[in-house]
């Protein structure tokens, strides 16, 4: 299907998508704020500025679009017919950026945890999943 906006219009619709403060990122925050659990964000020292930073505890949260990071939901395997090698190019860039990060938090003794946008649907499991994953 031929995207119904043009060029100038998609470019302007896709400028305005941000990696802080997302509507995903601000639903994990008030959930956890609302158990108890206070936190840095985006800790520009730490590689890939996890979403949430939890220095005591020595543990960090990104919270990843489905899309953005290739998740293998269906939000995530969907790839744009629309300039489809620029796209899974860039999608690749991201899983290999990603992979990297963790990679370094491991190894700088921070212990990471992700969070997947489709995961948010069940706020009661992912406050369970999240609560265990900083008491460990």
């Amino acid at each position: 299907m031929a995207d119904s906006l043009s060029p100038q219009r998609r470019s302007w619709n896709m400028s305005r998508i941000r990696g802080k403060n997302t509507k995903p990122e601000m639903t994990v925050r008030r959930l956890l704020h609302g158990a108890g659990y206070r936190y840095r964000l985006h800790d520009k020292h730490l590689p890939g500025k996890p979403d949430l930073v939890f220095a005591g505890r020595r543990k960090v949260i990104f919270v990843h679009g489905c899309f953005w990071h290739s998740h293998s939901c269906k939000a995530g395997e969907k790839a744009p017919a629309q300039n489809a090698e620029f796209w899974a190019a860039k999608r690749t860039r991201t899983l290999e950026r990603d992979a990297g990060q963790l990679e370094q938090l491991l190894g700088s003794g921070w212990d990471p945890l992700v969070i997947w946008e489709c995961e948010l649907k069940d706020q009661d499991a992912l406050l369970e999943r999240v609560t265990r994953f900083l008491r460990n």
